[in-house]
């Protein structure tokens, strides 16, 4: 028995705006240098990649991506400073999150044995 968590994060009107598949499209971007890229690893439209990272954006209300057009030069995405720090903010909140659960749930498996 284990216990599983979902993490996200909404805003005033509990839209959900950052959760581990928008953390995981900002990683492949780092990786990769592109928004396509990242979003074909993740098995993601495109365009649903788009809607996330735009969703994002609008919350924070400033930019987390430098976005450069493909065309013939390919020049790519990187994040920006803020975008850097989210990734970082978001792993460390999601690590301590999952510790304190798991750690807490130690407890919670024990007494539910007691209902055998």
């Amino acid at each position: 028995m284990n216990v599983k968590l979902k993490i996200y994060f909404t805003d005033n009107d509990d839209n959900q705006f950052m959760g581990i598949g928008v953390y995981w499209l900002l990683i492949g971007i780092k990786k990769h240098g592109s928004i396509r890229k990242s979003a074909e690893d993740m098995h993601l439209s495109y365009v649903k990649a788009l809607s996330m990272l735009n969703n994002l954006e609008k919350t924070f209300k400033r930019k987390i991506l430098n976005r450069k057009r493909g065309g013939d030069s390919r020049e790519g995405t990187t994040l920006t400073e803020t975008g850097e720090k989210l990734i970082r903010l978001y792993n460390k909140y999601q690590e301590k999150v999952k510790y304190y659960a798991d750690s807490e749930f130690v407890f919670f498996k024990e007494e539910f044995k007691l209902l055998d």
